[in-house]
């Protein structure tokens, strides 16, 4: 039987109790119907799995004992990052969890000059714990024992701006220079994929990220709507260096 993987942003040892987040705890016991004496799984993003065992539950808190832990291995050998115009609510949600799903390594939220959504410093904060949320969850589904970093939403052209030197980079489109057949690249070296929001790249953005060594990939020819375009891009990616093969 599969075990149930936890999340758990702290510290973990074999022999250590550990008190689980209230909405971990909740799924395990009311959802799952789990209880003393049943096994779990734990994670923290160190690349480990931690098998654990529920020893105490209450109302207040559910507490589990680490038993073992074991090396996971479900990486890609690509690096691939993912510049992301914010999409709206559930797009937004739901390209972060399939690019978990996939492969992805790291997110780069961004607003450029077409960007629908606009949101306050209060609520940019609460978007991103919500995000990174997101993606540990997707890891817990998918067996990822390395969460992708998301990092907060900045301007395109902050965000171009921290990049660091090197890799390759890449937007989508149909007159690239790039299409799959030709596009060869080096796997120890990450590879930024820049996608736009709902509204597109307008000319400006364009111009900044050529600017910033971005080149054009040819991905058939129809237009894909942003919460596609990196999904393709990434599965595509796998496909022909990573671990799709």
């Amino acid at each position: 039987m599969r075990l149930t993987r936890v999340h758990v942003d702290e510290s973990l040892s074999v022999g250590r109790e550990v008190a689980l987040p209230e909405s971990a705890a909740a799924h395990l016991v009311r959802v799952l119907r789990l209880g003393v004496g049943d096994a779990c799984v734990l994670f923290n993003g160190d690349g480990h799995d931690y098998a654990a065992r529920i020893v105490s539950s209450t109302k207040r808190e559910l507490r589990v004992a680490i038993e073992s832990s074991e090396p996971v291995s479900r990486e890609s050998p690509l690096k691939l990052v993912l510049l992301q115009g914010v999409a709206r609510g559930e797009k937004m949600d739901l390209i972060l969890q399939k690019a978990t799903e996939l492969g992805a390594t790291a997110f780069h939220p961004l607003w450029s000059q077409r960007s629908e959504v606009k949101l306050d410093e209060a609520r940019a904060e609460k978007r991103l714990a919500h995000w990174r949320s997101v993606v540990s969850s997707a890891c817990e589904q998918s067996g990822r024992a390395f969460v992708p970093e998301v990092v907060a939403p900045v301007s395109l052209s902050a965000a171009l701006a921290a990049l660091p030197a090197g890799g390759l980079r890449l937007i989508l489109d149909p007159e690239g220079e790039f299409s799959f057949g030709t596009l060869d690249l080096d796997v120890s070296q990450p590879v930024y994929v820049a996608i736009g929001p709902e509204g597109g790249w307008s000319d400006l953005d364009r111009t900044q990220l050529r600017a910033a060594g971005f080149r054009g990939l040819k991905l058939g020819p129809r237009i894909l709507r942003t919460e596609t375009a990196g999904l393709a891009a990434i599965a595509a990616l796998q496909a022909k260096f990573g671990d799709f093969a």
